[in-house]
């Protein structure tokens, strides 16, 4: 019996792969529990059709992606952060910090997709940019002192 599966099935296959199973293991358990679908010529038109707009659909998601990155380049952005004698920060540089100095440039990017080591001193420092799965950018944060008020 050949069907075709509407969600990940752990060693059976992924959604929307058209994979023969025996009849009542089909009929009894994937239909009637949502798994599947039977694979009838119509159902496969339609998984074609919308394979094909999700591929287009994610195409234009890394393009966009890949243009934001090469928007951003080269850029840094500079923290100030209340410090120490010996240079040593007080709190720490969070990503909801780097993603305002990115809004400030002008790049819309979610503190989610910001990863920052754990930051400490002042100095020039990576934040990585995970603007799609495919597309990784990276930043250069500068933690520099605040200027004090005497």
């Amino acid at each position: 019996m050949e069907v075709i599966l509407k969600t990940d099935i752990a060693g059976l296959g992924y959604k929307n792969d058209t994979i023969d199973v025996k009849p009542g293991y089909g009929r009894n358990y994937l239909i009637p529990q949502g798994f599947a679908a039977l694979a009838t010529p119509s159902n496969k038109k339609i998984v074609a059709e919308n394979l094909k707009q999700a591929a287009h659909k994610a195409d234009k998601l890394v393009k966009d992606a890949e243009e934001l990155a090469a928007a951003i380049g080269e850029s840094s952005i500079t923290i100030s952060m209340k410090t120490g004698e010996s240079g040593r920060i007080f709190g720490r540089v969070t990503s909801l910090q780097v993603a305002e100095a990115l809004q400030a440039k002008g790049f819309d990017v979610d503190r989610k997709k910001i990863s920052i080591e754990d930051i400490k001193f002042v100095g020039d420092y990576k934040a990585t940019l995970d603007l799609h799965k495919d597309v990784k950018h990276e930043v250069t944060v500068t933690v520099a002192e605040e200027a004090k008020a005497e």
